[in-house]
């Protein structure tokens, strides 16, 4: 498990605490299967956090576990495809039960960040997780990459929640010579 040094700590309570926003919350989809949820998500581009810049070939999967936390593993090659493999451990906490679709992701305890699904596909195949701060977007996918209509449309929807698109990057997937992470 990855260890938290000071630096890490720190850019965390940054990451977590964020500026006032101007804008309305955003809504998040109106129900998420929680079940259908789990698994693995390539992680095809985002306004990256700290922690993520360079990442390539990033992973994002969750467990729900049996007391209804969501184990997330989070890994990553460091700023090249054969480059160190990084991996984070939050706790993801849903926090609204109605819609399974807000929760509260736990990097460092007791702070839970803000972590809405705000965009999800019928078959569970794409999704865009956003934040009320619009400081952090995901987009991603079952599938290491998607169709360019599908990104572009991703990216229409997160410009219309008041994000600046200009900051997302894509997060470089290339699983040639190794085969993709199964769900």
């Amino acid at each position: 498990m990855q260890r938290f040094g000071l630096p890490g700590i720190i850019v965390m309570a940054i990451f977590l605490s964020g500026c006032q926003t101007n804008h309305s919350p955003i809504q998040p989809v109106s129900y998420v299967d929680i079940d259908r949820f789990m698994g693995d998500w390539y992680v095809i581009a985002n306004i990256p956090t700290y922690i993520e810049k360079g990442a390539h070939n990033a992973i994002e999967s969750y467990e729900l576990k049996p007391d209804g936390s969501i184990q997330t593993t989070f890994t990553f090659h460091e700023d090249s495809y054969d480059g160190e493999l990084k991996t984070y451990h939050p706790t993801g906490f849903i926090t609204d039960k109605k819609t399974n679709a807000i929760w509260g992701m736990q990097f460092i305890w007791p702070i839970k960040a803000d972590y809405r699904i705000m965009y999800l596909t019928e078959d569970y195949s794409q999704t865009i997780i956003a934040r009320n701060k619009r400081d952090y977007v995901w987009i991603m996918a079952r599938t290491p990459t998607i169709p360019e209509s599908d990104y572009q449309h991703m990216l229409s929807l997160i410009k219309q929640v008041g994000y600046d698109i200009s900051e997302i990057q894509r997060v470089p997937q290339d699983w040639s010579g190794q085969p993709p992470k199964a769900r």
